[in-house]
C-alpha cells in the first residue's frame, strides 16, 4: 500500500509516499480502506522528531481516518465488513489501509462525507475529554478557547453551540475573528490587536470565565488564570509557547482555581473506547442529524502531504486540513 512513513525527522519534504505492507487486524481490531485522513498539529511535531509514536503504534503518520471496513480481527462483534467508519488512531492514518481498535470507531452517518468524517475523531475526542469532562463545562457557562479557528477551536465552537455554552476565542487576525464569529463563537478576540485578558474581563463584566482550554502554554498560563472566575478550571492540551510556566500559587489558593491537562495519544484503547461510547450517546445523535460538522479548510492528495503540512505551519487555515486517498 502507499503510505507516508518518514525515515528521518525534518521539514515537509520528508513526507514522501513509500510502499508498506497492508497491516493485518489483530484481536479486537478492524482493517479500514482509508478514504481520507485528518492532519493534526501532533503530526507536525512527529515529523520534526519531537513527538514519537507511543509503544506499539505504527511509525506511519496520522491520527484519524474514515473509510470502509475490509477486514476484522478475532472478537470484533459490532462492526462488520463493508461498514463505513471513522476512527481515532495512535498512528497509521496517512496510508491506503489502517488498523483501528473496534472501540475507537464510530459509524459514518449519511450527514457526513468521508472528508468530514475523517476530520472528526481527533478534535472531537480532545475537546470532549478536556473541555467537557476535565473542565466540567456545562450549559450557561462561558469558556475561553485559544486558537479559535484551528481544528480544536472550530470543534469547540460547534460543541459549545450545541450545549448552550458561551465561548470566547482568540485568533490572530481580523479575518479570523470574523470567521470565528460566523461559525458561532460568542466573541472573538484578535490577540495581535487587543489584550485578551482585558477583553475577557470586559466581556464577562469582571467575573471571568468558568474554564480555559489552552493549547499555548508558556507565558499564556499566568494570563489565562487572570481570565478565570473563582473556582475556574484551566486545562492544558499543548505547549506551543513553552512547557514551563510561572504560576501565582497563592492566587490559585485564594480563588480555588484548578489546573489540569491531558494528552490523548498515549492513553490506552480502553480509555479511548469509553470516550467513544460516551460520544456515541451524547454527541453522535447531533452529528447524525446534521447539527454538528467539522469545518474543512482544504483537502490535499496523499502525495501532496508536504503542502498540507506547510499550510498548517503557516497558520492561515480555518478548520481542518484533510488528506484524500
Amino acid at each position: 500500500m502507499r503510505a507516508i512513513d518518514p525515515a528521518t525527522p525534518g521539514g515537509p519534504e520528508v513526507l514522501e509516499v513509500v510502499e508498506r505492507p497492508v497491516p493485518a487486524p489483530g484481536a479486537g481490531e478492524v482493517l479500514v480502506r482509508v478514504a481520507a485522513a485528518g492532519v493534526n498539529r501532533p503530526d507536525i511535531l512527529q515529523r520534526l522528531g519531537g513527538y514519537p509514536p507511543p509503544p506499539g503504534a505504527p511509525t506511519i503518520m496520522g491520527l484519524e481516518v474514515a473509510g470502509e471496513v475490509v477486514g476484522v480481527g478475532a472478537g470484533v462483534g459490532a462492526i462488520t465488513v463493508g461498514q463505513t467508519v471513522c476512527a481515532l488512531l495512535a498512528g497509521g492514518g496517512y496510508a491506503e489501509y489502517a488498523v483501528a481498535p473496534e472501540g475507537q470507531c464510530l459509524p459514518v452517518p449519511a450527514s457526513l462525507t468521508a472528508v468530514e468524517a475523517a476530520a472528526m475523531p481527533e478534535t472531537l475526542f480532545t475537546v470532549w475529554t478536556n473541555l467537557f469532562e476535565r473542565a466540567y463545562a456545562t450549559e450557561g457557562d462561558t469558556v475561553l478557547v485559544h486558537g479559535g479557528t484551528s481544528g480544536i477551536g472550530t470543534m469547540a465552537i460547534g460543541l459549545c453551540g450545541l450545549f448552550g455554552i458561551g465561548i470566547i476565542v482568540t485568533v490572530g487576525s481580523p479575518e479570523k475573528a470574523h470567521a470565528a464569529r460566523e461559525l458561532g463563537a460568542t466573541h472573538a478576540i484578535d490577540y495581535n490587536a487587543e489584550d485578551f485578558v482585558e477583553r475577557v474581563r470586559e466581556i464577562t463584566g469582571g467575573r471571568g470565565v468558568a474554564a480555559v482550554l489552552d493549547m499555548v502554554g508558556g507565558d499564556y498560563v499566568g494570563r489565562n488564570l487572570q481570565c478565570l472566575a473563582d473556582d475556574g478550571r484551566h486545562v492544558s492540551i499543548a505547549v506551543q509557547r513553552g512547557a514551563v510556566a510561572t504560576i501565582p500559587v497563592f492566587e490559585v489558593m485564594r480563588r480555588r482555581l484548578t489546573l489540569t491537562g491531558s494528552t490523548l495519544r498515549p492513553r490506552d484503547a480502553a480509555f479511548k473506547s469509553l470516550v467513544a461510547d460516551e460520544l456515541s450517546r451524547t454527541v453522535w445523535p447531533h452529528v447524525e442529524a446534521g447539527r454538528l460538522k467539522p469545518v474543512i479548510d482544504r483537502t490535499f492528495a496523499l502525495e501532496d502531504a508536504p503542502d498540507a503540512h506547510r499550510r498548517m505551519e503557516a497558520g492561515t487555515h480555518v478548520g481542518k486540513i484533510v488528506l484524500t486517498m
